[in-house]
């Protein structure tokens, strides 16, 4: 299944917002893990802008795209110098990139508490400070 850049960017936003209403809801594990694959799906939008018409991609960089890390695809979206030069300036992008880059595609399998999952939220869509407003920005 091939996926386009405005789905990713739409997958994004609905991630979130269903995090968000889970964790609303009294849902944290759930709420957790999608705000990861919220920022999952805002690097893959991303990296999608950066596939050009008419040009066959390389296979290697196309197969490391099929992964769920979030420090790999921050590397993948071209993005990795960027955030390490904004987070020297800006501590809460700092604090927001640490919470977030502990998510992992396993965590679909855990029990998350809601601080932990209010501080995920946070850490993804936080006004002025949240990683998805600084994603948004580059996709």
């Amino acid at each position: 299944m091939s996926q386009d850049r405005s789905t990713f960017q739409q997958l994004a936003e609905l991630r979130l917002t269903e995090a968000r209403l889970l964790l609303d809801n009294g849902l944290p594990s759930g709420a957790y893990y999608l705000a990861g694959y919220a920022i999952e799906c805002a690097l893959k939008a991303r990296i999608a802008a950066e596939f050009r018409a008419n040009e066959i991609p390389d296979k290697n960089r196309v197969n490391s795209i099929y992964t769920h890390k979030l420090v790999i695809l921050l590397g993948l979206a071209g993005l990795k110098e960027e955030l390490e030069a904004n987070m020297e300036t800006d501590a809460d992008l700092r604090e927001s990139w640490t919470t977030i880059a502990k998510w992992t595609e396993q965590d679909r399998y855990s029990i998350c508490a809601s601080d932990a999952a209010a501080a995920m939220l946070e850490a993804v869509e936080a006004d002025g400070k949240g990683l998805m407003q600084w994603l948004r920005m580059r996709w």
